[in-house]
């Protein structure tokens, strides 16, 4: 969290001092915007160590007016380039029922040169992607759906586990999923520990089949064993 003076006065955007923080990554000042500031050193000093591949950087928002979860990535110049950076949002897609890649988009909209998004895709080189995760406020549509889902505290955190369960896809680890399966007491909910869709035939938050996924993985260019 890099808002946590706002966020205890009960802003989500701005800090105690009215920035909004999201803004100011090109030049943040150590007195006005400390955590940006701290943390750009950090990355930058990750980013130059030969024994550290710093591969991401995922920006989490909450949306205020779109529904679902989508992503927002940035422009570049080398289609290859533009390629390998849709695949992350992709495999997400294909595991979460609530993240829209239809809602997501890849830019360089001027007014967003601020944003750690955009700022860490110029820094980084060409082996890291820079996204933001945005996440509606309140509500989201799945094909299944005839009306807005309510977002709540639970449905959240299952967002957050197939965002984790998506880089074992994109690392293809699948099968470390299965491994910690088998060393779990059978009186534990799986549900509770696993990521969602793992147990029994509902996939009922969107994660897609290994079936599926190969296929996707296939049309992806991803080749390695599910």
């Amino acid at each position: 969290m890099l808002n946590p003076d706002g966020v205890y006065l009960g802003n989500y955007r701005c800090s105690l001092m009215g920035f909004d923080l999201n803004r100011h990554w090109q030049e943040p000042s150590i007195w006005a915007h400390p955590t940006l500031y701290a943390v750009k050193q950090l990355i930058v000093q990750l980013s130059q160590d030969p024994k550290i591949g710093l591969e991401f950087y995922i920006d989490v928002h909450a949306h205020s007016t779109m529904m679902n979860g989508f992503m927002y990535g940035n422009v570049f110049e080398e289609e290859e380039r533009v390629q390998r950076q849709a695949v992350f949002p992709r495999l997400l897609c294909q595991n979460a029922a609530d993240f829209s890649f239809s809602n997501t988009s890849f830019n360089r909209d001027v007014v967003k040169a601020g944003t750690g998004r955009r700022f860490l895709g110029g820094l980084l080189d060409d082996t890291s992607y820079c996204y933001t995760l945005e996440v509606s406020f309140y509500s989201y549509m799945t094909s299944a759906s005839t009306s807005p889902v309510p977002y709540t505290e639970d449905t959240y955190m299952k967002l957050g586990r197939n965002v984790a369960c998506t880089f074992l896809d994109y690392y293809r680890h699948n099968n470390f999923i299965d491994e910690i399966k088998q060393k779990i007491p059978t009186h534990i909910n799986s549900m509770e520990v696993l990521s969602p869709g793992q147990q029994g035939n509902g996939n009922r938050d969107g994660r897609s089949s290994v079936g599926d996924r190969q296929a996707e993985r296939k049309s992806l260019g991803i080749r390695g064993d599910n």
